[in-house]
């Protein structure tokens, strides 16, 4: 009978053990999934956002014309006009109307003002030359990015006899060519409109410098990857391009504008600095107005309050208020702080007293855990020694609990930073140019900021919306590093 008591009772050992490995199992594996579906979210945003960070410029000399900039207002001046002007003296062989508006089409409306600024800095450079990088219009810049086509170059394994027929020109060669392969010889490009045994008739693209014979390896054709109805840039704008390119003119460097502008209707000037910036500001009202009133109503509630009706009444309020949607606060705040109180439409204000209300009742929830998770020796202790209620409860009880809050806050700061519902409902996603410089200004923010580029149709507002994403989590994670140190920093252990 013992023996087959201790055989049963191994058994249900064994079973138990297997019943733990096969939960450990479990476990491990659930991580595994999560780390997976984590890594591959923030590996898809970082590869969609990173190009956002760097843009593409053409570096061109400029005249300063005295005739079009007034030395007495220079902010005035037609700085837009002097770039396009130079860029079209780059390719004197473009003459159509047609033509020059695509060749104006590769500068970004913008492009003038690193011009402007740089004749502002120094008035001396009106009446002379000087070399500019010119910021390239978004959809230059995504081809140079790789976004919309891929150029594919065949050398010339054959010398090639240019002439001209009216308003095409014969294009004569051993090498094969094809109908509508275009072809780069003598500074122009030409379009194959048809081709036979030996020779092609084309028409210019882009005008050629001469006429002359085209030896072997001093001409080739280019072919693209997609179509050009396909595309936002045209072939002669991607020859262009190329062709500027190959001149050493176009740099590739950091968009710091993309940290020092606000909005803006052209991806490439577009920037997060004014939803930044509307961020911080209704972060900073909310953190001031939620967190002192959260721990003194869990304060007062925990250690003040008598037990009653009422008290559990407030109670029950406070945890069903957590798990209201956000969007009935932004319906109160446009009832409340807009309507009856008559405070400023999408000003960051308005936008953190929605937000505390918000995450008042997850600071107030949390705090009072902390409170519960502090021994009550400690404050037996010190009125044991004489010391008041109050005495107890600030000087021993608050300061023990502060980790626990710094917890609750770092809940509710993310929560309230992240949400966009609440803030729609207040006027915070209007198109907003400029930077907020206070309170009660016009603004945005991130999360809102990010909502609005992700529904635009343009290509180059995709990457922005990706890096967008990207400032929010590092702001955050900021945000919570200082909150995680702090609490850290007053931890104690007993």
């Amino acid at each position: 009978m013992t023996e087959f008591t201790m055989k049963g009772g191994a058994e249900l050992v064994a079973k138990r053990y297997r019943a733990e490995r096969r939960f450990k199992a479990l476990g491990l594996a659930s991580l595994a999934v999560t780390g997976l579906f984590l890594g591959f979210l923030i590996v898809d945003i970082m590869t969609k956002g990173f190009p956002a960070f760097f843009e593409h410029t053409v570096k061109m000399d400029v005249m300063i014309d005295p005739a079009r900039i007034d030395a007495n207002a220079i902010a005035k001046g037609d700085f837009q006009g002097l770039a396009k002007d130079a860029l079209r003296d780059a390719f004197p062989g473009v003459s159509d109307r047609s033509g020059r508006k695509q060749l104006s089409a590769i500068l970004s409306s913008g492009a003038g003002s690193a011009l402007r600024d740089l004749v502002i800095a120094d008035p001396k450079l009106i009446g002379t030359k000087v070399n500019v990088p010119l910021l390239l219009s978004g959809d230059a810049d995504l081809y140079l990015k790789g976004y919309q086509a891929n150029l594919g170059k065949n050398p010339g394994s054959a010398d090639l006899t240019i002439s001209e027929d009216g308003d095409a020109y014969n294009l004569t060669t051993s090498a094969p060519l094809a109908a509508g392969q275009i072809v780069r010889a003598n500074g122009g490009a030409f379009k194959v409109l048809s081709a036979g045994d030996g020779s092609a008739r084309a028409e210019a693209m882009e005008k050629p410098v001469s006429m002359e014979t085209a030896l072997a390896g001093k001409w080739d054709s280019v072919s693209f990857s997609t179509t050009e109805s396909d595309r936002r840039s045209s072939d002669r704008e991607i020859l262009w391009l190329e062709q500027l390119n190959d001149n050493g003119q176009i740099a590739k460097g950091f968009a710091w504008r993309f940290f020092s502008s606000g909005d803006s209707r052209e991806p490439e000037l577009a920037g997060v600095r004014g939803a930044l910036v509307g961020s911080l500001l209704v972060i900073a009202v909310t953190l001031s107005i939620c967190l002192p009133i959260g721990v003194g109503a869990a304060l007062y509630l925990e250690e003040f309050a008598s037990k009653n009706r009422f008290t559990d009444l407030i109670e029950v309020n406070i945890n069903n208020l957590a798990a209201v949607p956000s969007i009935i606060f932004g319906l109160l705040g446009l009832a409340v702080f807009l309507s009856f109180f008559g405070l400023p439409r999408s000003a960051p204000l308005v936008g953190g007293l929605v937000l505390a209300l918000l995450v008042l009742p997850t600071i107030i929830i949390a705090s009072r855990a902390a409170f519960r998770s502090v021994p009550p020796s400690i404050k037996e202790a010190a009125l044991g020694v004489g010391a008041s209620h109050q005495q107890a409860v600030f000087h021993h009880v608050l300061p023990l609990a502060v980790p626990g809050i710094l917890t609750g806050t770092i809940l509710g700061i993310a929560r309230a930073f992240g949400e966009s519902a609440p803030l729609l409902m207040i006027g915070m996603i209007a198109f907003i140019v400029d930077v907020p410089k206070g309170f009660t200004d016009a603004a945005t923010v991130m999360p809102v900021q990010i909502f609005l580029w992700s529904d635009l149709p343009e290509i180059g507002f995709q990457s922005k919306t990706a890096a967008a994403i990207i400032v929010l989590l590092v702001v955050l994670f900021c945000l919570n590093a200082v909150a995680i140190y702090l609490r850290k920093r007053f931890e104690r252990r007993w």
